[in-house]
């Protein structure tokens, strides 16, 4: 199981005090609204090769208006954001590669449907927790 702080992490996060991330925590940054800047981390991570990723994550208007603002990400964006980078931690938890984690996560699947496992993370959470289920299958050896 990941730590908060891992996710943290990808999210490009410090804690606010020299403590280890808690859950609630995390939970009460994500609704104070994580930086936009945190979206650019994670598309670069997940998707160098694609400067329109994180349109995925908040749409392109929406995205440059924040950009320029002071606004932080909107609870649903952030926990969007926060629910892609979880998945990205585990993925790479399972592959110990990025670009096999990538491969992985922008590739079809048969368990669910042959859509692309980022896909279904970056449109809710019951999808993002079937791609988890699929990853930790792999990690643990119960993988049909």
């Amino acid at each position: 199981m990941l730590s908060v702080g891992e996710v943290a992490g990808v999210l490009g996060l410090r804690s606010r005090r020299q403590e280890t991330w808690s859950v609630t925590a995390f939970m009460d940054r994500i609704k104070d609204g994580l930086p936009v800047g945190a979206v650019e981390r994670v598309a670069r991570l997940l998707a160098p090769a694609d400067v329109q990723f994180k349109y995925q994550i908040v749409p392109k208007a929406t995205y440059e208006r924040r950009k320029k603002g002071t606004r932080g990400l909107t609870l649903e964006e952030g926990s969007k954001l926060a629910r892609v980078a979880n998945v990205w931690s585990v993925a790479l938890e399972v592959w110990k590669s990025d670009d096999e984690a990538r491969g992985f996560l922008f590739r079809p699947h048969a368990m669910i449907a042959d859509r692309r496992p980022i896909d279904v993370v970056i449109e809710s959470e019951f999808g993002a927790d079937a791609v988890a289920d699929i990853l930790n299958g792999l990690k643990y050896g119960t993988a049909p």
